[in-house]
């Protein structure tokens, strides 16, 4: 085990080097302990833990080092530590596992079955999540670290020390996956000692390249490039197209200024806190400078308006814990465009009346979306070229469109005949999910009660997302009677791609009287059971993108209607 030092005074733990002469045992050990699968949140914390990312901590927190690190910014012994690193459990799991102090359990990976680590228990508690809500994060029900305490984390911790016995396994970028031990023995074979750290969940485009040299030739040091490739905020850039565009950005610092290494972090979005841990894992990485920017890791703002940190908080967070981190904080400049001298510089050293240029984060997504060019001043063509393929322009976006409606209201004739003219224009395949299909293929062992139903329609969102994911236009046309499902599916498909809800509001004597089947006949005579408008409801959407009704249009006029829409939204033919 290295002897390495680290912020709080000791040496970095890399847990697997230290259990390494012990693997086979353990291993052998894990086999016949009751088992804990982990989540992918957990999954990020104990890889990091392992390593040696999270030293001192050893385990995930007991009861003494959460509370003192909710209350004071310290575990147990006094070593400064920011954010509470707890494994959550759920009661029925605490009974099944026979959870308890002094058990140990084995920690399993959810992807592969890979036994990970044992834990030996320490103590089983419930933690205060209020005080954990307003200490930690800042109290906002709306701050998603919140959200997640009270909405997807389970009501007990177990603290515990680990023994480690295999690294989890990667299979994308694993030359750029360093060890916190590995990151300093590259450090030292590089000949390097003044080290500026540069955390981002975002690409990267010519202005932070600037920041960073700025810094860096400032100080006399060089740079690491160290993302977040685990948890981001939601809505974030996946993590592979921003390795890309980190990849595709390194040629353009200095000859050998420059490295980039992947933080497998779960982010929290804790603003202060979550700087001054950040501060830590980078020391443990080897860095001796942060770059701590503006509203560092603070999840923007609330419903409104109001940012959940100031811009400031966590630059004086860090600085006041500075002399105990061990590292020094770079305050993140504003670099701002000079198009006379074609050259960045800090905002605060532009002379007054001088002409610059700039692009918004809005403004780039929107010229992402549209196509439209993205000036060489602002980013540089390699890193455009990554972010056009993983972000087309809209026209060439897949979309996921749910007519719903009462049976029989015209929906499914509409779902064809959208089908018939979105081929003719051409672009992108069309797959038409009308319900009755679906029920054959898809749902053939469902009924039609609501849970059922809330079934069958995520069943139509998850395959609509996925083709809407790989650029189809996808129609669907089931009854979809109940609101909340409907919700659930538009965010299952918006995560990839525009969704839009038609409602086929074609009124309910119209569809009955209009009924060559005979269905609704066999549903008033009592033959049939759960029928939407007979004795079972339809909620009507309260804001569809689209109402139609059948009863008063055709369908060619209906179809025209929906193609506006997709043209106003720039959906087809040309921006």
């Amino acid at each position: 085990m290295s002897f390495l030092p680290t912020p709080h005074g000791g040496v970095l733990k890399d847990l697997l080097d230290r259990d390494a002469p012990r693997h086979e045992e353990l291993l052998k050990e894990s086999a016949i302990l009751p088992a804990l699968v982990l989540t992918e949140r957990q999954l990020c914390d104990l890889e990091l833990i392992l390593s040696g990312g999270f030293s001192p901590l050893e385990g995930f927190m007991n009861e003494k080092d959460y509370n003192g690190v909710v209350e004071n910014l310290r575990v147990a012994d006094g070593s400064l530590f920011a954010m509470p690193i707890t494994l959550d459990v759920s009661k029925k799991t605490i009974e099944e596992l026979g959870i308890k102090p002094g058990a140990r359990i084995t920690l399993r990976d959810f992807r592969d079955d890979r036994h990970l680590a044992i834990l030996t228990v320490d103590d089983v508690y419930r933690p205060d999540k209020q005080k954990e809500a307003k200490e930690v994060f800042g109290g906002d029900d709306e701050h998603p670290a919140v959200r997640y305490l009270f909405n997807t984390a389970k009501e007990y911790y177990v603290g515990g020390k680990l023994d480690a016995i295999n690294r989890l396994n990667h299979y994308d970028y694993v030359g750029l996956r360093y060890t916190p031990a590995e990151l300093r023995s590259h450090f030292t074979k590089l000949g390097w000692s003044r080290i500026v750290a540069f955390q981002t969940r975002n690409p990267m485009h010519r202005a932070h390249r600037e920041l960073t040299v700025r810094a860096a030739r400032a100080r006399q040091a060089n740079v690491l490039i160290h993302p977040v490739v685990g948890l981001t905020k939601p809505g974030d850039i996946d993590h592979f197209t921003r390795v890309r565009v980190y990849q595709a950005l390194l040629p353009r610092y200095p000859n050998g200024m420059a490295v980039l290494g992947l933080l497998p972090l779960a982010m929290r979005m804790g603003g202060p806190r979550e700087a001054i841990w950040h501060a830590i894992i980078r020391k443990n990485h080897g860095a001796t400078h942060f770059i701590v920017g503006r509203d560092h890791a603070g999840p923007g703002k609330n419903s409104m308006g109001v940012e959940f940190y100031g811009p400031y908080d966590a630059q004086h967070a860090v600085e006041k814990y500075r002399e105990e981190l061990g590292i020094e904080v770079v305050p993140f400049q504003m670099m701002t465009y000079l198009p006379d001298t074609d050259e960045y510089r800090p905002v605060d050293e532009v002379p007054a009346g001088t002409k610059t240029l700039d692009i918004s984060g809005t403004e780039l997504r929107r010229r992402l979306r549209n196509g439209t060019p993205i000036p060489e001043w602002f980013s540089y063509p390699e890193v455009v070229k990554v972010l056009r393929e993983s972000h087309p322009p809209r026209k060439s976006q897949g979309f996921t469109i749910l007519l719903t409606g009462y049976l029989n209201s015209g929906k499914d004739a509409i779902a064809r005949a959208l089908q018939v003219t979105l081929n003719q224009q051409g672009g992108r395949s069309t797959t038409l999910l009308l319900g009755e299909t679906v029920r054959s293929e898809l749902s053939a062992e469902l009924g039609f009660s609501r849970e059922d139903r809330h079934k069958n329609l995520q069943r139509i969102a998850f395959v609509a997302s996925e083709l809407t994911r790989a650029g189809a236009a996808v129609i669907a046309a089931p009854i979809a009677p109940f609101a909340d499902s409907r919700k659930q599916a538009r965010d299952t498909v918006e995560r990839f791609g525009s969704f839009y809800e038609i409602h086929v509001a074609t009124p309910l004597e119209y569809c009955e009287n209009t009924d060559k089947k005979g269905v609704y006949k066999k549903a008033r005579e009592g033959k049939i059971k759960g029928f939407t408008g007979v004795d079972d409801p339809y909620e009507a959407p309260v804001k569809p993108n689209l109402v139609v009704d059948a009863s008063k249009q055709d369908v060619r006029t209906i179809v025209h209607q929906i193609i506006l829409l997709l043209e106003s939204e720039g959906l087809l033919g040309d921006v």
